[in-house]
């Protein structure tokens, strides 16, 4: 089943977000190798695809896991929390209509 895992930045993430990229984007690539990767990216803080010092707000992944608590469990190793980027995570479950 698909998750979608929303993630909300504490303020002034960006320095911890930059240390912390590496290690986040290797783990959704491997998502990505397996199949399991529906979407994956930040929350620019402006209007804008590079958004410069202003930084992200969040993150947004949608995902296939085999449960809610596998989805969570992956969810809560992202290198973005133990860097103390996020100041919250939400898993649900996620029903994709479009596209087709």
């Amino acid at each position: 089943m698909l998750y979608a895992i929303v993630c909300t930045d504490v303020d002034n993430s960006l320095e911890r977000r930059r240390s912390a990229r590496p290690a986040h984007l290797e783990r959704l690539q491997a998502l990505q190798d397996q199949g399991r990767l529906v979407l994956a990216g930040p929350n620019p803080a402006i209007d804008s695809n590079e958004p410069g010092e202003a930084g992200f707000t969040g993150s947004v992944i949608i995902a296939e896991f085999a449960s809610l608590d596998d989805a969570s469990g992956w969810a809560n190793a992202d290198p973005y929390l133990a860097a103390g980027v996020y100041a919250d995570v939400s898993v649900k479950p996620f029903k994709q209509v479009f596209p087709t």
